[in-house]
């Protein structure tokens, strides 16, 4: 299966996960705009629905404001449950669950349906939001990186690189990193090399995997009767200038951008 059919089934895939992630949140990081439901066992009179201030706060009944900042899902049902502890209630049954994400962002660049900034709804893996954005364009490259904030709030001198393709075509899970707030996903694009003369389709073509400059003649449907195969030429530009490599061997590499000839014979 290709990338490109494996995105009409990736919706399909995500919606059979949604239950088991929806219940894998205990370790989502709480952050400002989260509207929180806590539930304590045998007190429905505590029961609350709070959204978290700016500063990282909620108001509880009996409590007041709590700080709960940079907590985790569990950690906050942890630190409720502890302070109800103290003189309120005997062994607190404390339930905290996420009912609407709001404090979690991140940006996708590059060849996708729709870059932008989109809020992270829970726990959301980079497919996922390869997927909110609407999918890969044809364009898409092979490889994309994420630049990741760290605890200064500054990115990281060594952004993180995934191969689409081992990810897309190969099942490398591995490769499917949760997206964090902050994050920046660029997907870079394919690079093109550009066939012309005397082949059966002229065109501009995607790069693959070690393309030479046979297999970029073979994507434009091989030589026509009138090619001049010894005489192929490469025209290639380096640092801003063009060089011209005359009769190229078959199995040359090709660079992004190179424009094959392919002349016609004298005879």
């Amino acid at each position: 299966m290709n990338r490109f059919a494996l995105w009409i089934c990736l919706p399909l895939l995500l919606c059979q996960g949604v239950s088991s992630r929806a219940a894998d949140t205990g370790n989502y990081l709480v952050g400002p705009g989260d509207v929180l439901r806590v539930s304590v066992y045998g007190n429905p009179d505590l029961n609350t629905t709070a959204r978290v201030s700016g500063e990282g706060t909620i108001l509880f009944p009996l409590l007041g404001e709590i700080r709960i900042g940079k907590m985790t899902v569990s950690e906050v049902s942890d630190t409720l449950a502890r302070k109800l502890a103290d003189g309120y209630i005997v062994n607190p049954q404390v339930s905290v669950f996420v009912e609407d994400f709001r404090s979690k962002k991140a940006i996708i660049i590059g060849p996708v349906k729709n870059p932008g900034l989109y809020e992270l709804s829970g726990p959301t893996t980079l497919m996922e939001l390869i997927s909110k954005a609407g999918g890969l364009l044809p364009e898409a490259g092979h490889q994309l990186t994420i630049k990741r904030k760290g605890k200064a709030g500054k990115f990281s001198e060594q952004p993180i690189t995934i191969n689409l393709k081992n990810l897309l075509e190969k099942g490398e899970a591995a490769l499917d990193v949760p997206i964090m707030d902050g994050d920046t996903i660029n997907i870079g694009k394919a690079g093109v090399v550009y066939v012309t003369g005397e082949v059966r389709r002229p065109a501009a073509y995607q790069l693959e995997d070690n393309t030479s400059v046979l297999k970029a003649i073979t994507m434009a449907g091989g030589f026509t009767n009138l090619a001049s195969k010894g005489r192929v030429k490469i025209i290639r530009k380096s640092d801003g200038k063009e060089k011209v490599i005359y009769r190229a061997p078959l199995d040359t590499p090709v660079k992004p951008e190179d424009v094959i000839v392919v002349p016609e014979s004298f005879f």
